[in-house]
């Protein structure tokens, strides 16, 4: 640990035009409780259900959790923030936030390639699917995954802690990420970069080259199916996937290159920390029938 004479950093957020700040306000406020609404229902309709109980629906329980808290850790700070003239955050919030962040992060990380293998076990072994993902089996992956994250984000946290601050705190994004710490620490940050590139940078490349080959290997395997199975799995396939590639493009772009930041980041950073977590329970959901009529049936009461 270092003596820091920093004691808190103050977020520049998205922009200094007040009348842009109230735009934000209002459309990040909707965005965020449309997105705890939509994985809300998504929890609780999967919890309620006697029909959803396989193991893609107990991944998917847990992918609308770590949506719902991933974009807590940003959200509510950057709306309050677009009211506020000062938007000021302590040092051991900030830390808090690196923390947070990346946790439920790579949860989410974690969980979607859990998706991808079940789908895997399902079309490829379809024989074997009950035996190899069983309650017992999907439980362990979900441990895995909560451990993965785990270790991931104290990683984080312990680079995060080792950095000096001892002049500007202003920290030119809306949430606290390494990325924009880096910036003010007074220290060549060249190595902890190449640590944050080799730690966050890599799970988000190997990750999506990992999901990209086994939707390859999942394609390949369904030319044996029926017509009917064939486009059963590929809608389903197709949703995983969108969702693979909205939330893996900006994550790439963030943490997999040289210490520069781009004018452009922020909004990217938008786009998965806010956009995906509302984009993914309409994604899985809307393409979902099965999931569409146990809604229906616990919220409607349409049998």
């Amino acid at each position: 640990m270092h003596n820091n004479s920093v004691t808190e950093f103050i977020l520049f957020g998205l922009t200094r035009d007040p009348e842009k700040q109230k735009a934000i306000f209002g459309v990040f406020l909707i965005l965020y409780l449309m997105t705890l609404l939509g994985n809300f229902l998504i929890v609780v309709t999967i919890k309620m259900s006697q029909t959803l109980g396989g193991p893609m629906f107990f991944f998917l329980f847990y992918l609308s959790f770590a949506d719902a808290c991933f974009s807590t850790t940003t959200a509510p700070r950057l709306i309050l923030d677009s009211l506020s003239q000062k938007k000021i955050i302590t040092y051991n919030e900030c830390m808090t936030q690196v923390f947070a962040a990346h946790f439920f992060g790579c949860m989410e990380i974690f969980v979607l390639i859990l998706m991808a293998f079940d789908r895997y076990v399902a079309i490829c072994k379809p024989l074997r699917y009950t035996t190899v993902m069983s309650q017992r089996i999907c439980g362990l992956l979900i441990i895995l995954a909560w451990v993965g994250s785990c270790i991931h984000s104290t990683a984080q946290i312990i680079l995060a802690l080792r950095l000096p601050f001892c002049g500007p705190n202003i920290i030119d994004h809306y949430f606290c990420d390494l990325q924009p710490l880096l910036k003010l620490a007074c220290m060549d940050t060249y190595v902890i970069n190449l640590l944050v590139v080799s730690n966050s940078g890599a799970i988000c490349m190997v990750s999506f080259i990992v999901l990209l080959m086994s939707y390859v290997v999942i394609l390949y395997s369904l030319r044996n199916h029926s017509v009917e199975g064939r486009r059963k799995a590929l809608s389903t396939c197709t949703s995983h996937f969108i969702v693979v590639v909205i939330f893996f493009g900006p994550c790439i772009f963030i943490y997999t290159r040289p210490p520069t930041t781009f004018p452009i980041d922020k909004m990217v950073s938008v786009f998965y920390t806010i956009g995906t977590p509302l984009l993914n329970p309409l994604i899985y959901t809307l393409r979902n029938a099965e999931v569409k009529n146990a809604m229906k049936k616990i919220w409607c009461g349409k049998g």
